[in-house]
């Protein structure tokens, strides 16, 4: 038990350290506006097919806004901040968010089918497709590893292709996306200070929905010593393990992207929280795969 202390007590010294980083990239002011900035960038709304500019989408929303600029629609990013959506959007509304936009990285069809698969309701939450991934870059999300690249020089002239999937594949070990790697290992660590109540609720979707490995929370509670942390080491792994296996590559088909739009599977994404006046309350963009927006921080800034 002693061991096991001193242990958090480390992992409690790197977590904050990781989450100072972070906090470069996330900025609340409500004096700014997105309305410029994202003008001229459209999206398609994937119940009706209506076409939206995003900019008089999100300028003045005439209700309290949470929009996501999510990512391709079989990425880890983008199915966390469709599961952590889903949790949260009650307490959300309880602390007076009204509307709900999700702009994915994807054809709408493959915005609709990511968000059948984790159980969003397209009724309350406003789902948009940008195949393109124009309005997250708009907003400025991270773009990854060597975005406007497609290969690198070598010696006597030659030249080595790098296909999206090989920078993406670099994006895995932390090259233009610095927080990957401690967002992956924090998954198998675990948080003993910060609860993630997302988690439980989107494995047990999972687990009713026949995605291998079926899992409870409850199971992660029984732990000895850490069943009572905010976060169970092996948690957030054993979701994303599911995520992958059962949403991801099952769904290949039905959420990757098409082939002419094949550089937004190194685009990061990134969320905001939009006053009635076009005012940024709260905004984060990802500095990693599978680091995403805390939700929990989402809620303080209302």
């Amino acid at each position: 038990e002693t061991l096991l202390a001193e242990m958090a007590v480390l992992l409690r010294g790197l977590l904050l350290r990781v989450s100072a980083l972070a906090s470069c990239v996330k900025v609340g002011s409500s004096l700014t506006t997105l309305g410029s900035s994202l003008g001229g960038a459209t999206a398609t709304r994937a119940t009706t097919g209506e076409v939206v500019d995003v900019g008089e989408l999100l300028g003045a929303p005439s209700s309290t806004t949470l929009a996501i600029f999510s990512t391709y629609a079989g990425d880890f990013n983008a199915i966390e901040y469709a599961q952590r959506l889903r949790h949260y959007l009650p307490k959300l509304r309880e602390k007076g968010c009204e509307r709900f936009v999700v702009i994915a990285n994807a054809e709408p069809a493959a915005s609709a089918r990511l968000a059948e698969l984790v159980g969003l309701d397209a009724s309350v939450v406003e789902i948009y497709g940008d195949p393109t991934g124009a309005a997250g870059r708009a907003f400025g999300v991270g773009r990854g590893w060597l975005p406007e690249r497609d290969a690198v020089d070598l010696w006597g002239g030659a030249r080595l292709p790098l296909s999206p999937y090989v920078k993406l594949f670099g994006m895995l070990w932390g090259l233009g996306a610095w927080a990957t790697l401690p967002a992956v290992v924090g998954g198998y660590l675990g948080n003993p200070f910060r609860s993630q109540p997302w988690i439980g609720d989107a494995m047990r979707h999972n687990s009713d929905s026949g995605r291998w490995p079926r899992a409870t929370a409850d199971e992660f509670a029984d732990l000895p010593v850490v069943g009572s942390w905010g976060r169970r080491p092996l948690e957030l792994a054993t979701l994303r393990l599911q995520n992958m296996l059962g949403i991801s590559l099952q769904y290949w088909d039905d959420l990757k992207p098409t082939d002419d739009n094949l550089h937004v599977l190194t685009q990061l994404g990134g969320c905001c929280l939009v006053d009635p006046k076009g005012g940024l309350l709260y905004e984060w963009r990802d500095p990693g795969i599978c680091a995403v927006a805390n939700f929990e921080d989402i809620l303080r800034a209302l």
